[in-house]
């Protein structure tokens, strides 16, 4: 399973039409297709979904969501965790 984790744009390529995003301490670069051409800024957080950016979303949303996702990592074991992280390295097109 796949989840849309928030993620901070912390560059943008316009010329390549793709945004460098950091999920959680991880960076990615990330398809802007699915977007209105300058609809997405540097520290917006969006939500991606198989390479793309799909959606922006609010930045106290964000947080909070980051703030949930941060506690379940932490209550999980190691070998839980390497799991979740290996599970969503193989989802379809991450990082496209």
């Amino acid at each position: 399973m796949c989840l849309s984790i928030p993620s901070k744009v912390v560059s943008i390529d316009t010329e390549n039409n793709i945004a460098t995003v950091d999920t959680m301490g991880v960076q990615r670069t990330a398809g802007l297709d699915l977007m209105e051409e300058g609809s997405v800024q540097i520290g917006d957080y969006v939500l991606l979904h198989i390479g793309f950016i799909m959606n922006k979303i609010d930045e106290e949303d964000a947080l909070e969501s980051l703030r949930v996702y941060k506690e379940i990592l932490d209550v999980m074991d190691e070998q839980d965790r390497l799991a979740a992280i290996e599970e969503s390295a193989n989802c379809p097109n991450v990082g496209a």
